[in-house]
């Protein structure tokens, strides 16, 4: 089970290249490093199960989040392209794909993000990130977040599964938002949907997850 993650929200200017390519190092070297160890074993016995924790980030972009985003699409990449191979030799490969979940790893981030310094973006866009995809975060975890516990059981029904599904979304509320992706390939239907959700409609959206 590989489940090592770092986490990283906000401007794309007030970012540095090191810590992206930190976040790149755990995210997506972390799960290579591991797979490139375990992998020759399983093949040579023919048999093996790697289960990857990725996110539903993996599948759908999120503004402010744009490289843990990213890592995530990397390691979705990675294993989708590695899935094939490795079943030739009986080796299963599963990602888990949660949404929000409340750990100290989820307050970590923002509470960076709360002292974090936005001088070297633009004030408009500062004051996009903190006060509407803040605010709108702490509700989305507040309402939608799923325990640690309750990731570990859907981890534990993909490892017991007689088949091993290669996907796994722990979290229904995200599945039509990944659905919009794959409603219209152009993806404008997707940047449309998310654009009114955050510019347009953000005061209806706190007022139904409250």
């Amino acid at each position: 089970v590989s489940n090592a993650g770092v986490g990283m929200a906000g401007p794309l200017e007030c970012q540095s290249l090191e810590a992206m390519q930190s976040l790149m190092d755990t995210n997506f070297f972390g799960l290579v490093r591991l797979v490139k160890e375990v992998l020759p074993d399983m093949k040579r016995r023919r048999g093996g199960h790697i289960v990857v924790i990725s996110s539903i980030m993996g599948l759908q972009g999120i503004v402010f989040n744009d490289i843990y985003a990213a890592s995530k699409f990397a390691v979705e990449g990675f294993c989708e392209s590695l899935v094939v191979q490795a079943l030739r030799f009986n080796v299963a490969i599963s990602l888990v794909e949660p949404g929000p979940v409340m750990t100290e790893f989820e307050a970590k981030v923002y509470e960076e993000a709360e002292r974090a310094d936005y001088s070297r973006t633009d004030p408009e866009t500062a004051d996009i990130f903190t006060n509407l995809y803040l605010k709108n975060s702490k509700d989305v975890f507040a309402s939608l977040g799923q325990t640690p516990e309750d990731i570990a059981e859907h981890t534990l029904r993909v490892i017991e599964a007689a088949r091993p599904p290669f996907r796994h979304q722990t979290n229904v509320a995200y599945t039509p938002m990944a659905a919009l992706k794959h409603a219209d390939p152009s993806g404008a239907l997707m940047t449309d949907a998310f654009y009114k959700l955050v510019f347009k409609y953000d005061a209806v959206l706190r007022l139904s997850l409250r």
